[in-house]
């Protein structure tokens, strides 16, 4: 029996083209309705060959409007002798929010990091902009006929294209954040004609990100950080002093007086060091010991904290240091009157 009415409604979304019927030719009668919705277009075939291309509206099939169809069927009853045919019905409407992306890394020649893999994706908008070539040439030939299926397969041109570009533009991956929208105009512009040769016009194409591996963004952390800390020689000195400092911690927690000397001595060593870190031009001359304040020196030259009675380096006994009577004249080490005023000492 010969179709009247021919339609199609797009219930996905996603289809690019709908083939009626689905397999083979249907018998359709010369007077037979076709309608074709806002943002569609049909396209007929016979025998593989296009008749013609109908856009948005109700037509009424006749030899008027497909000329053609006089050389290829008799019209012996009236103008309703049936006849076999297919008809391709292209979704005209832009497709937004296509992805794309390398799927593995592309070495490129980077002026301060040498040769660096990078990945690079981002989105494109494309629409029919031919649909008979379009039908033709990747229905046809391709077999695609939705938005997956021809994103897919345009993938393939835009790396292609994309990989060139940066090859002959990229000179350093610290300068692509400030690029995108240069490389992105420039993608499009080499890829317009590649769409053009299939029926499809690319509407935008947009770069989300170029990114180096993981390790590579380590890197590049790293030597932001060292740029941060800026005086590396006085940060080190810095760094050393605080560790000494939490380890003189650690070590004044220990039992007895030979641990309470040896934190003691370890705190003045920290806080040398931490004076040398922060005063470098006032750094002690190698083998020579230099007080700081509340400390002094042992006869063997080392660093004693004021009040010890051992040396915690070498162990000798430090000398008596001169006390003061209750008046506040100095008094000798062992005296038990003042030699100032006579008052008693202990």
């Amino acid at each position: 029996m010969a179709i009247d009415v021919i339609e199609w409604t797009d219930a996905t979304g996603d289809e690019i083209v709908h083939r009626w019927p689905q397999y083979g030719q249907a018998d359709i009668s010369l007077g037979a309705q076709l309608t074709v919705r806002e943002s569609q277009a049909a396209v007929f075939f016979r025998d593989g060959k296009a008749l013609d291309v109908f856009g948005p509206g109700r037509h009424t099939l006749t030899t008027n409007n497909l000329p053609l169809l006089e050389r290829i069927i008799n019209i012996p009853f009236g103008g309703r002798t049936p006849f076999q045919a297919e008809v391709y019905f292209v979704n005209m409407r832009t497709f937004t929010n296509l992805k794309w992306g390398t799927a593995s890394p592309v070495i490129y020649r980077d002026s301060e990091l040498g040769a660096v893999r990078l990945r690079a994706y981002g989105m494109f908008t494309m629409r029919v902009d031919d649909p008979q070539l379009f039908v033709n040439k990747v229905v046809g030939t391709e077999h695609r006929c939705d938005t997956e299926s021809v994103a897919a397969w345009l993938r393939d041109f835009i790396v292609a294209r994309f990989t060139d570009l940066m090859g002959t533009t990229l000179d350093s991956i610290f300068d692509l954040a400030s690029s995108y929208d240069e490389l992105g105009a420039a993608a499009k512009a080499r890829l317009t004609d590649d769409f053009r040769n299939y029926g499809m016009q690319l509407e935008d194409f947009l770069i989300d990100a170029v990114t180096p591996p993981d390790e590579v963004n380590e890197m590049i952390d790293e030597r932001s950080r060292m740029a941060a800390v800026g005086d590396m020689d006085k940060f080190t000195r810095y760094r050393t002093a605080q560790a000494i400092g939490d380890l003189a911690k650690g070590g004044g927690d220990g039992g007895g007086a030979a641990a309470t000397g040896a934190g003691l001595g370890l705190g003045v060593t920290m806080a040398q060091l931490f004076s040398q870190a922060l005063n470098p031009n006032q750094a002690a001359q190698p083998g020579v010991a230099t007080p700081v304040q509340g400390a002094t020196t042992c006869p063997n030259g080392h660093v004693v904290a004021r009040g010890a009675k051992f040396c915690p380096e070498c162990g000798a006994r430090m000398p008596e240091e001169p006390g003061t009577c209750p008046n506040g004249h100095p008094v000798p080490p062992g005296a038990k009157f003042c030699p100032e005023c006579g008052a008693r000492t202990a």
